[in-house]
């Protein structure tokens, strides 16, 4: 998509409460330190002080609470959070500047489809999409993540048999999504038995929109996709894909 193009607004509001003075020393110091700019995104391994044995993205982190326990369990890992609200990411980036085991971590503050957009093929091992706005009304279901443009570009840039994992509490989001993922030829649903989406995968951490919909005794959806494998290239032949 280029600059030209129109764009559809997928998030809610920028900013919200004034932030406090020390959080916005923190997005105006070490924000620019960690954010990955679209013209290095071409090599996002060249991001992180050593290159990571895989890379993950995050979608819509809210607070970072998720992001940042994922890269506490995975060190070897380089996490990419992408997250609008400037108040969730100066949260996140209060937590980074205290806890030294959050180096693994870089930040895109806008739009996660520009960052789609640059990164390279095939380069994410995992994509979470966690609780993100369901746009409940139906004039605005178009504005949901999950859509066939979306997919098609994530798609690309999964690797083969890379995981998209999206948890929610809202029905209709979840079955709109199913039915968007189904009719993608790059997705596989991998659940096997209800469990699979009723329990939280076991390496996952509870997020604070999920926290609050359970104490509202709201269920909550938890549901996992595979990148289905690329066909294997003509008479060994790169670029040239089969039928």
């Amino acid at each position: 998509m280029t600059e030209a193009s129109p764009w559809r607004r997928l998030h809610g509001r920028r900013h919200g409460k004034k932030l406090k003075p020390g959080r916005r020393r923190l997005v105006e110091t070490l924000l620019p330190r960690l954010r990955v700019p679209l013209d290095a995104a071409g090599d996002p391994a060249a991001l992180f002080a050593s290159p990571p044995a895989d890379l993950w993205l995050e979608i819509g982190f809210g607070g970072g609470e998720h992001l940042a326990a994922q890269a506490r369990l995975r060190p070897d890992v380089g996490f990419i959070g992408c997250e609008p609200f400037l108040n969730g990411v100066s949260r996140l980036l209060a937590e980074i500047e205290a806890d030294s085991r959050l180096a693994n971590i870089r930040l895109f503050d806008d739009d996660a489809r520009r960052l789609l957009d640059v990164l390279p093929d095939a380069c994410l091992g995992r994509v979470f999409l966690l609780f993100p706005d369901p746009w409940p009304k139906a004039r605005h279901a178009k504005r949901r993540f999950i859509n066939p443009d979306n997919l098609t570009q994530l798609a690309g840039v999964m690797a083969d048999r890379a995981e998209l994992r999206m948890a929610s509490d809202h029905m209709g989001l979840i079955a709109w999504s199913l039915e968007q993922v189904a009719r993608h030829p790059d997705f596989t649903w991998t659940a096997r038995r209800p469990a699979d989406w009723r329990c939280r995968p076991a390496d996952a951490v509870e997020t604070r929109y999920e926290a609050k919909a359970l104490e509202n005794g709201d269920g909550c959806v938890y549901l996992a996709w595979a990148r289905n494998p690329r066909a294997a290239p003509i008479d060994g032949e790169p670029g040239e894909l089969s039928a």
